[in-house]
């Protein structure tokens, strides 16, 4: 991120990843100018030793632009969830973003945070990769874990990969659940925990009906063909790990270098007491 301007501009959404991206970037002398997302941001963002903070609703586009304008910044970097179905429904646009929106031939994630970074590009400011200053936390290939994927796990992954590839070249969702080379649940609008619990709550309906199906789950998630990662950029944290252990869920299948770990060595520590295997691949096309 070269640039004699130490002024950097923060998007904040919810989550642990605003709070780590400002910390990196404070410890590599930037001053961080944050916007904090109202319905999604946590109150911490104040606390962290941000040149400031401003707090904006979700749909105040303009005044973004304005706020980074004022305060001069050349860059910045969008970092944290802003719930999809909250994106599309919950949300007042300004006049900026509301033609924004009416501008889009389709209503995906992609589609809108790409069109908000070329108009950010527009007003001089370039939105750079999330993971610019988090490169130690991407996830790196191999098995994470002490235990490996068992070879019915490794049968689930493969074929969850397949599916997910799908899903994932239209911008549906990045993750899907499958239990015995059955896909249980694919992840849309809901977000990626709400998927796991949801998958857990299927195979518990089915009591005894599922005597030939095994019911351990193998999660994957997968990082977007052309995975732009300026955004949106898959994403685990402990809290992963708890929803997968309550759900039933035994293995975690990712992305090699596109995918985060919000909570480092935490999360492999948490698999590995709920005997939760984890692996990370280079790419998806296995």
């Amino acid at each position: 991120m070269p640039s004699d301007n130490k002024k950097l501009g923060l998007i904040a959404g919810n989550g642990t990843f605003p709070l780590l991206v400002l910390d990196a970037a404070r410890a590599q002398g930037f001053d961080v100018i944050v916007v904090a997302i109202k319905e999604e941001a946590s109150p911490e963002i104040e606390d962290r030793g941000a040149a400031s903070v401003h707090w904006l609703s979700l749909g105040e586009l303009s005044k973004l632009i304005e706020t980074f304008q004022r305060e001069g910044v050349p860059r910045a970097i969008m970092a944290g969830q802003v719930k999809h179905k909250q994106i599309f429904s919950a949300i007042r646009p300004d006049w900026r973003l509301a033609k924004l929106l009416l501008s889009l031939t389709t209503r995906n994630t992609d589609s809108l945070l790409g069109a908000v970074a070329k108009v950010l590009a527009e007003e001089g400011i370039t939105l750079e990769s999330s993971t610019s200053l988090l490169d130690p936390l991407l996830m790196k290939s191999g098995v994470l874990t002490q235990r490996a994927p068992t070879e019915q796990e490794r049968k689930n992954i493969d074929y969850g990969r397949s599916v997910a590839r799908h899903l994932a070249q239209h911008d549906i969702g990045q993750t899907v659940v499958i239990a015995e080379s059955a896909c249980m649940a694919v992840e849309a609008m809901e977000g990626t925990d709400a998927t796991i619990e949801r998958a857990g709550r299927i195979m518990g309906s089915l009591h005894g009906e599922a005597s030939t199906l095994s019911r351990a789950l193998t999660v994957v998630k997968i990082a977007k063909p052309n995975q732009d990662m300026r955004f949106d950029v898959p994403v685990i944290g402990v809290k992963t790990i708890e929803v997968m252990r309550t759900a039933g869920a035994s293995c975690l299948a990712l992305d090699a270098g596109k995918c985060l770990m919000l909570d480092g060595e935490k999360i492999v520590d948490a698999a590995d007491a709920a005997g939760i295997a984890i692996v990370a691949e280079e790419g998806s096309t296995r």
